[in-house]
C-alpha cells in the first residue's frame, strides 16, 4: 500500500506530495508510521543545494512515530513502540566514534546514498538524511531508531531528534556553559529556541536573544532570554552595554551566515567561548586577523549535531520534559501538513517563526 511523501525531484525543484511503496524492513531495518516531522533548516539547505543530497529523495530527518514492523535482528523495539528517529545513526567502528565522538562519525549518512522506496511509478527514492521523515511512513536502519522514553508526548518528540539534540548539546558538550555564566544565542528559529531554554536549563544569569525580526521576541523571551537585541551592525555594541561592557561568556550562532558567526565573535568577552551551530554555504566567508586572535584570546568552535550522542541524551532529554524544565511545545509555532512544507521553507528563508511541526 502506499503512502505519501514530499519528494525533492531535484535540486531546486519544488517537492511534490505523491505517494510512494515502501518494501517490507528487512535485517536490521525498522518501519515507521510518522506522528509528527518538524521543518528544520537543513532539509531547506537540502533543497537548495547547500547541502548535496541525491535525488529524487525524501527529506525530512527530524521525526517521532510508532514502530509498524520490525527485520530480522532487531531486538530493542517491538511493533507498537514509540520512537524518536536519529538521522545520524553512529557506525561504532570508524575513527571518531572509536574517540568516543559518535557525532562526527565517518558513515553516519551512508544510508543516504541508498535507495529505500520508489514512487508508484517506479522512480527510485533516497532518504534525505537517513530516515525521510516527510512521509506518513519510513523504513529506516535499526540504529536510526531510539526508544521514546515515557512521559514525553509523541508528537512533540519529533523535536528531540534535530532541534533540541542541538540546541541542548551546543549549550551542555560545545560551549559548555555553567551556572551564572552570560550568554547571547544568535538566531531564534527552532534550534536558537531550544538553545536559550537549554542556556535557562544551565543556570545562565543572563540570556540575550538576537534575530533579524522584532516578531520573535515574545517567542524568545517565553524561552529564557532575558534581553532581545535586534541584529545589526551595532549588535556587538549593544551585548557590551548589556554586560558591563565585557561582552557574553559565551555566544552560540544557529543561523549560519558569516555575518552573524563574526557578531558573535565580536559579542564575546576576552577569553569567552564562541560556539557555530548554524549549516553556512561556502560561499559564507569569515576572516579575522592574527592580532585579534592573540589579544581576545577567545575560543571559536563548530558544532555538529550539538556534539550529541542521541542514546546518551535523549534520556536526559526526557527527564528534563518530564520535569517541565523542557517545554517541547513552545518551540513549535506552526502544525502543518506535508502540503504546507513548502510554505514552512519560505518563512525559513525571510525568518519567520520557530519550528513548523507537520502532524500526520
Amino acid at each position: 500500500m502506499a503512502v505519501r511523501a514530499a519528494v525533492l525531484p531535484a535540486v531546486g525543484a519544488p517537492l511534490e506530495i505523491t505517494g510512494i511503496e515502501l518494501p517490507d524492513p528487512g535485517p536490521g531495518q525498522v518501519r515507521v508510521r510518522l506522528a509528527a516531522a518538524g521543518v528544520c533548516h537543513s532539509d531547506l539547505s537540502l533543497a537548495d543545494g547547500v547541502m548535496r543530497v541525491p535525488v529524487p529523495a525524501v527529506l525530512g530527518h527530524e521525526g517521532a512515530g510508532t514502530v509498524v514492523a520490525v527485520g530480522e535482528g532487531v531486538t530493542h523495539v517491538s511493533p507498537g513502540a514509540p520512537v524518536v528517529l536519529n538521522w545520524a545513526p553512529s557506525c561504532g567502528k570508524c575513527h571518531a566514534c572509536g574517540l568516543g565522538e559518535v557525532w562526527l562519525c565517518a558513515n553516519a549518512l551512508n544510508g543516504s546514498a541508498e535507495v529505500y522506496a520508489r514512487t508508484t511509478d517506479g522512480t527510485e527514492l533516497h532518504p534525505g538524511l537517513t530516515v525521510a521523515a516527510f512521509a506518513e511512513e519510513t523504513v529506516v536502519p535499526a540504529a536510526a531508531v531510539l526508544p521514546l522514553p515515557e512521559g514525553v508526548p509523541l508528537t512533540d518528540a519529533a523535536l528531540l531528534g534535530c532541534a533540541v539534540l542541538t540546541g541542548y548539546g551546543a549549550v551542555h558538550h560545545s560551549a559548555r556553559v555553567r551556572p551564572g555564566e552570560t550568554v547571547a544565542v544568535f538566531g531564534a528559529g527552532g534550534v536558537g529556541l531550544a538553545t536559550l531554554q537549554s542556556a535557562r536549563i544551565a543556570g545562565a544569569a543572563r540570556i540575550i536573544a538576537v534575530d533579524v525580526t522584532p516578531e520573535k521576541e515574545a517567542l524568545a523571551r517565553a524561552a529564557g532570554a532575558t534581553d532581545y537585541v535586534l541584529a545589526s551592525a551595532a549588535t556587538p555594541r549593544e551585548i557590551r552595554a548589556l554586560t558591563g561592557d565585557q561582552g557574553v561568556d559565551v555566544a552560540i550562532e544557529c543561523a549560519g551566515r558569516a555575518v552573524s558567526i563574526r557578531a558573535a565573535w565580536e559579542s564575546t568577552r576576552r577569553g569567552g567561548r564562541a560556539t557555530v551551530v548554524g549549516i553556512g554555504g561556502k560561499d559564507q566567508q569569515v576572516t579575522f586577523n592574527a592580532l585579534e586572535l592573540f589579544h581576545w584570546g577567545r575560543t571559536l568552535s563548530g558544532c555538529v549535531y550539538g556534539n550529541s550522542d542521541p542514546a546518551r541524551d535523549v534520556p536526559v532529554l526526557a527527564d528534563h520534559v518530564r520535569t517541565g524544565r523542557l517545554d517541547l511545545s513552545a518551540l513549535v509555532t506552526e502544525r502543518i501538513g506535508l502540503a504546507d512544507i513548502p510554505g514552512a521553507f519560505e518563512n525559513m528563508r525571510v525568518g519567520k517563526g520557530g519550528r513548523a511541526l507537520v502532524v500526520f
